[in-house]
């Protein structure tokens, strides 16, 4: 279904490490408004979407937030790439380290680890793409907060990246909301389980 290219959405090259940015950094992998919960819950949601179109939205949008996955991976590797027991220990990163060494674990900034409640798939299109239209808007707030946060131009920039295409998936989900509700979709019957 899908064709993987070898190569970042944008490219990370980050130069030094900084285990309490990659800490930071960690909410947008696995954090409640990361990009885990957000590939989850729209490649769920697409199944009960009313045609090809909205499908179409949920997976294209669900697909990239993938890629996004492996973006804020890679800083977060970067950023923890060789460090010492002692930079470790300094830079705040030991309790994090005890568990999972320098791997990509899924957790929010605060150490909680990912949960699926984080997103829902409600089988119902508004209430499913303004559900969207939400988590889009806390992830850019998420990204505006690393921003807050961080000083090095080698993650500001794939940060800032991703922030823009928060931006862009809600344009889209608004834009698929408001047609939608226009009737500017042909309608095909969704199977919902209720009895007519």
């Amino acid at each position: 279904m899908w064709n993987y290219e070898k190569k970042l959405q944008f490219p990370i090259n980050i130069k030094d490490t900084d285990a309490r940015t990659a800490k930071i950094i960690m909410s947008q992998y696995g954090g409640p408004d990361g990009e885990i919960s957000a590939s989850l819950r729209y490649l769920s949601q697409r199944f009960t979407m009313p045609n090809g179109e909205l499908i179409g939205i949920l997976t294209d949008v669900g697909t990239e937030e993938l890629a996004h996955m492996e973006m804020v991976a890679s800083i977060v590797h970067q950023l923890t790439k060789g460090l010492t027991e002692k930079q470790i220990e300094e830079q705040g990163f030991a309790d994090y380290y005890v568990d999972h060494g320098v791997g990509i674990w899924p957790q929010s900034a605060g150490g909680i680890p990912n949960n699926a409640l984080t997103y829902a798939s409600k089988g119902d299109i508004i209430a499913d793409l303004n559900e969207d239209l939400a988590a889009e808007q806390k992830a850019r707030a998420t990204y505006d907060n690393i921003l807050r946060l961080i000083d090095n131009p080698d993650v500001i920039a794939p940060i800032r990246f991703l922030r823009q295409r928060e931006v862009v998936h809600y344009q889209r989900f608004g834009e698929a909301l408001d047609r939608y509700q226009n009737g500017d979709f042909d309608h095909i019957k969704v199977y919902t389980g209720l009895k007519k």
